[in-house]
């Protein structure tokens, strides 16, 4: 079945009535989308920072009527002047078998494998984590994520503690137990996060290993392995915080840093690391960075 899209132009109006109203409507889904080209890379800790010219997206069945829609919108606005909107086909597709047009197994390090489920590793010998479609959180596809994913592979995890300090999917945590770790905490500010990770730990058979907070004050013990994939800006404001859920002469990892933002994080850590050769990895034309070393 053929779909209509409604692109709206958000300007100076508030996100969350909009989406009401598209949703009284009838949309089957509404997504936010950037007009220009202006990424948001480092919101603060709690926040969901919007771009300069956002558009909110309405998904309804083709033989919906939008004109109320469109009525609806206008009085929402006034007595500001009608959003701007446009009116979009959008054809039928197999919209699990286009994402995993773009999404094969992947291989990091020597024997971590993160595949689609039902796809098969191409290695008898495969750790595999297994990913679907959804509410994913990271999939391995970005720097970060994958520049982590090789660190674990290269470490003995066997008996290890874990912790993963803004799992997002879990992916990190869910592999380190696939590697053999003994147990593994992921924490994160985001209770959808923390969804995703639950439903990608059951997938993968781990989640009697696996504990999941919101509450950072749940954060009381030390761990063997600390990964925090969040960003240089959280980074360097939780450095204390995360030095002391590492174990002295525990392995950290932090990433989600920008190549020029490799000195800052590291000189917020320097006292309570002796830290490795950074890794750097590039796409689409920016370089990201992994810090990796050990807890004084």
């Amino acid at each position: 079945m053929p779909w209509q899209q409604l692109v709206i132009e958000l300007g100076s109006l508030e996100p969350t009535r909009i989406e009401a109203v598209l949703l009284e409507h009838g949309a089957c889904s509404v997504t936010l989308s950037d007009a220009g080209d202006k990424p948001v890379l480092e919101p603060a800790p709690g926040e969901t920072p919007l771009w300069t010219d956002t558009l909110m997206t309405g998904l309804f069945a083709a033989d919906a009527d939008l004109e109320p829609v469109r009525a609806a919108l206008a009085a929402e606005a006034a007595p500001s002047p009608a959003p701007v909107c446009r009116l979009e086909s959008l054809d039928d597709r197999d919209w699990e078998r286009e994402w995993l047009r773009d999404f094969a197994p992947m291989r990091f390090g020597e024997r971590l494998w993160v595949c689609p489920n039902g796809m098969p590793a191409d290695d008898p010998d495969a750790v595999v984590v297994e990913l679907d479609p959804g509410l994913a959180f990271g999939t391995g596809t970005h720097p970060t994520t994958a520049l982590c994913l090789e660190w674990l592979d290269s470490l003995p995890l066997a008996g290890k503690s874990v912790l993963d300090y803004g799992c997002g999917s879990g992916i990190l945590a869910i592999a380190a137990l696939k590697l053999g770790a003994r147990e593994a905490t992921g924490y994160d500010i985001d209770p959808q996060a923390l969804t995703a990770s639950r439903e990608n730990a059951m997938q993968n058979g781990i989640s009697d290993l696996f504990e999941l907070t919101i509450r950072p004050g749940d954060l009381s013990n030390p761990h063997d392995i600390v990964l925090a994939n969040i960003l240089a800006g959280p980074l360097i404001e939780l450095a204390t915080e995360i030095l002391d859920l590492t174990i002295t002469g525990g392995k950290l990892a932090l990433s989600g840093i920008l190549g020029d933002q490799v000195a800052d994080v590291t000189a917020a850590y320097a006292a309570g690391v002796r830290f490795d050769p950074p890794a750097f990895r590039e796409q689409d034309g920016q370089t990201w960075a992994r810090l990796t070393g050990i807890r004084l």
